[in-house]
């Protein structure tokens, strides 16, 4: 694998990692919950290994030479996030911190991980970045195959987004933890995230289609 490739991919990857979003909002709000945010950052993570094993795979070629099912699919993850926001903001109302600095929220962990899951599993960000960004930091010439070199590079950014997401969840409870009702504010303002970028992914993808309608 190229050094230099491989030195330029860590650059981006940390910079797209380090960029708020939907899994930046699911990981606040896993860190303001009682129970451990493991999961969901596990959840997060194991999104993207799907995306890894796709990619190597080859279906990332596929998914970028038919345009209409990317779309699709980015539809199919706005109308995810706009039900993930819903549900956090109903829940807003029952987030404070007890006295140990923990939220104070119901929810069962396997569904967490699965919901985390589903955030960066059809989160239109991942997709972009594994279908169009990936491909360009394999290079033809080195030693290693190409689906071994995209599977080391997806595999490279499942642990960087990994460590960020932590990051986020610890800063999350540890800062709040002495403004218990920062806990609603914070809980409510990810959700208004999360049904904000799917308001806005689901209104890109279905403009141009009542456009070529009318």
């Amino acid at each position: 694998m190229n050094p230099q490739l491989f030195f330029a991919f860590l650059l981006v990857s940390v910079t797209l990692a380090c960029t708020p979003g939907v899994d930046w909002a699911y990981s606040i709000s896993a860190g303001l919950r009682k129970h451990s945010f493991v999961p969901a950052v596990a959840g997060l993570c194991s999104g993207y290994v799907i995306h890894t094993a796709l990619m190597a795979a080859g279906l990332a070629a596929l998914l970028a030479g038919v345009p209409g099912l990317l779309g699709w699919l980015t539809i199919a993850g706005a109308a995810y996030l706009l039900w993930l926001g819903f549900t956090t903001i109903r829940s807003w109302r029952g987030a404070s911190f007890s006295a140990e600095g923990a939220v104070v929220q119901s929810g069962n962990q396997v569904r967490t991980f699965f919901q985390g899951m589903g955030t960066s599993g059809i989160n239109p960000k991942g997709l972009l970045f594994f279908v169009a960004l990936v491909p360009q930091f394999v290079s033809p010439e080195a030693a290693l195959p190409v689906p071994v070199q995209s599977g080391l590079l997806g595999l490279t950014f499942v642990i960087l987004a990994g460590l960020v997401y932590t990051g986020v969840a610890l800063t999350s409870r540890r800062l709040l933890a002495s403004r218990p009702g920062a806990a609603r504010v914070v809980t409510l303002a990810s959700g208004i995230i999360m049904i904000g970028l799917g308001a806005v992914l689901l209104t890109e993808q279905l403009l141009p289609l009542v456009a070529s309608r009318a």
